[in-house]
């Protein structure tokens, strides 16, 4: 008998405790993860609706659902759920550009206590097979391409470099690629010269450093023009870092060379309402042991520089030069940067900085 009191007595409280669980809106989920297992790309985007009961004794709001990626936009039940009703929160995923493996979570967030479910969804995306537009997604009229950039990164002042770009001719005739206008340490030649109906090809350049008489980031706009003819947006870029080529120094030569060193690389002009110009000067000496020489300086939107006082600083001179910062109608916040390039090898790129505030009148 005592034992039979003791197990009605574990059944009431077990109970009472699974009730109070129950006080309030509750969610329960028939499923909270699903895997759509194997999707193809090309068959666009899946949909899985999560379906809920609210297993308390008040209504069931659900006030935002957010999920880890864009890629997967939600729907839900927006009216308040009553208890013992159902609801859903739906999740759509785009496999478009996403091949492979996916996991990706819903969190949704409610009036229950804990107020936030999370809910996921995985499976593998088959990629698509690719097309010509895929592969060549550049056009210029009917010549379409890999890219319209040629980006050489970084070309030494003693080298050649040469890299290609793919092109297809995607039009019914034949096609002559030409260019007009390349600078001198540019070349383009196209493979082959004259590109049958969609027949593909390629654009080799070639970029000599030693012919360029500039320094750092240099970009060029090439106008390409297609049987003669050049559009109106015909061109390619091309950009490199043009720099001295200091690893054939020898250890004497570069305890021997000059050194760069500023009194300061920041000036913080602080906070200001006026629009009027802020001016710097940037104080350098050359610690080195031999002539420093300034090769260029180059300024970010915003920012000019007057010419330095020198462009050769002997071992132990000094020198400067002004920088100007116009703010216009800028607020807020503000860094402009400066490049000062040296033959210094050690620092021959320094970073200034000008920065500060423009606060609203």
């Amino acid at each position: 008998m005592k034992k039979l009191f003791l197990s009605i007595v574990s059944v009431l409280v077990l109970f009472s405790f699974v009730n109070a669980q129950q006080k309030g809106a509750f969610i329960s989920f028939e499923k909270e993860v699903h895997d759509f297992g194997k999707i193809k790309e090309s068959d666009g985007k899946v949909e899985y609706k999560y379906i809920f009961t609210n297993t308390g004794d008040a209504p069931l709001i659900i006030n935002k659902v957010k999920t880890s990626c864009g890629c997967t936009s939600p729907t839900w039940t927006e009216k308040p759920i009553m208890p013992g009703q159902k609801g859903y929160v739906s999740a759509v995923f785009d496999p478009a550009r996403r091949p492979g493996a996916f996991n990706k979570s819903i969190f949704v967030e409610t009036n229950t206590n804990p107020g936030r479910k999370i809910l996921r969804i995985k499976g593998e995306v088959l990629p698509r097979e690719k097309t010509i537009e895929d592969y060549y997604p550049r056009i210029l009229g009917k010549l379409r391409l890999e890219t319209n950039h040629f980006a050489f990164v970084r070309v030494y002042n003693n080298q050649v470099k040469k890299d290609t770009l793919k092109i297809y001719n995607s039009s019914d005739s034949d096609m002559k690629i030409t260019f007009s206008k390349l600078p001198a340490y540019l070349k383009l030649d196209v493979v082959p010269m004259v590109l049958k109906s969609k027949e593909k090809g390629y654009i080799v350049g070639t970029y000599n450093g030693s012919k360029v008489n500039d320094w750092g980031f240099i970009t060029n706009r090439i106008n390409v023009l297609i049987n003669g003819e050049p559009g109106n947006r015909n061109y390619i870029t091309i950009s490199a870092k043009v720099e001295e080529d200091f690893s054939k120094l020898t250890e004497k030569e570069i305890a021997n060379a000059p050194q760069i060193v500023f009194e300061n690389k920041i000036f913080d002009f602080g906070k200001t309402k006026s629009n009027d110009k802020i001016e710097h000067v940037f104080k350098y000496t050359n610690k080195g042991k031999s002539d420093l020489i300034i090769r260029k300086i180059r300024t970010t939107c915003g920012c000019t520089t007057v010419a330095p006082e020198k462009t050769t600083i002997k071992p132990g001179e000094s020198s400067s030069f002004k920088a100007i910062f116009n703010p216009g109608s800028r607020k807020g916040r503000q860094t402009k940067t400066i490049y000062v390039i040296s033959n210094d090898p050690k620092a021959s790129n320094e970073r200034l900085i000008i920065k500060g505030e423009i606060l609203k009148e």
